[in-house]
C-alpha cells in the first residue's frame, strides 16, 4: 500500500526544513508526497524560493505521516485556526506526527506535544515547555508516534530515522548512501556549545526580535491550551 506523506507548506517556510526530508522520504519505495496548504497559490520561502502546493487542506487524504517544517512563518501558523484544526484531525489517524525545526512549536500550539518529549531549533528550545512538551536537546527525538527534528539540517537525520521506522534500517541506509549524506562540516560551530563566543553573540542578536515575537505568540497559545 502506498504511504501518504504530507508536508504543511506555508509562506515563510524554511526551504531546507522541507526539501531535506522531502528528498529523503521521496527516495523511498511506494510513497506519495503532498505539499499541503489552504489553497494552491504559490508560496514563497523565507529565502525567496517559490513552492507550489499540490493539495489543499480540504482535499488532503488521511496521511500516514504529517510533517510541519519550520521557518519565519511559523508564528502566523501557530495562531491559524484552519491549520491547527487540520493538524488535530490528521494526528488522530496518522501513523507518525512529525516536525522539523520550529515546526514543533506549531504542533505544540495544536496541543499535540502535551506530556511528550520533543525538540526544536536551539534558539527556540525554551519555548517547548510552555506548550506542554518535555524538551530534549537532541537532533532527533521520538516519543511514541511523535518524531521531532532539531534545527534545519537535522531534518535529514529526522527523515532517515523515520525511513527506518517506515521500512527498515537497510532501506534507510541505502537512501543515505544514495544522497551521500556523510556530514563533515568545515567548522565546528553548528551548535551553541561549540560555536565561538562572538559567533554565538551575533546569532543571538539576529534572533532577538524573532524570539520576542514568538515568545508572545507562545504565551498566547499556551493560555489557549490551558
Amino acid at each position: 500500500m502506498t504511504l501518504q506523506i504530507g508536508f504543511v507548506l506555508f509562506p515563510g517556510i524554511q526551504q531546507l526544513d522541507l526539501t531535506g526530508p522531502y528528498d529523503v522520504l521521496g527516495s523511498l519505495p511506494d510513497v506519495t508526497l503532498h505539499l499541503v496548504w489552504k489553497d494552491l497559490a504559490p508560496v514563497t520561502s523565507s529565502t525567496g524560493l517559490v513552492f507550489t502546493p499540490t493539495m489543499t487542506y480540504a482535499d488532503c487524504p488521511q496521511l500516514d505521516v504529517i510533517c510541519v517544517p519550520g521557518g519565519s512563518g511559523v508564528g502566523a501558523l501557530m495562531e491559524d485556526p484552519q491549520t491547527l484544526d487540520f493538524l488535530t484531525v490528521q494526528a488522530q489517524t496518522a501513523r507518525y506526527v512529525t516536525s522539523v525545526c520550529t515546526g514543533s512549536l506549531v504542533l505544540g500550539a495544536a496541543g499535540l506535544l502535551r506530556g511528550r518529549k520533543a525538540t526544536t531549533h536551539w534558539a527556540y528550545h525554551d519555548m517547548l515547555a510552555p506548550l506542554g512538551a518535555i524538551p530534549v536537546q537532541e537532533r532527533v527525538v521520538r516519543d511514541g508516534n511523535l518524531l521531532t527534528g532539531g534545527g534545519i539540517t537535522a531534518g535529514i537525520d529526522f527523515a532517515l530515522t523515520l525511513a527506518a521506522e517506515l521500512y527498515d534500517e537497510a532501506t534507510a541506509q541505502l537512501v543515505q548512501l544514495q544522497i551521500e549524506y556523510a556530514p563533515a562540516p568545515p567548522f565546528d560551530s553548528g551548535r551553541p556549545d561549540t560555536a565561538p563566543k562572538a559567533v554565538l553573540e551575533e546569532a543571538h542578536k539576529r534572533t532577538a526580535q524573532s524570539r520576542k515575537t514568538r515568545g508572545e505568540i507562545v504565551a498566547r497559545a499556551a493560555a489557549l491550551l490551558g
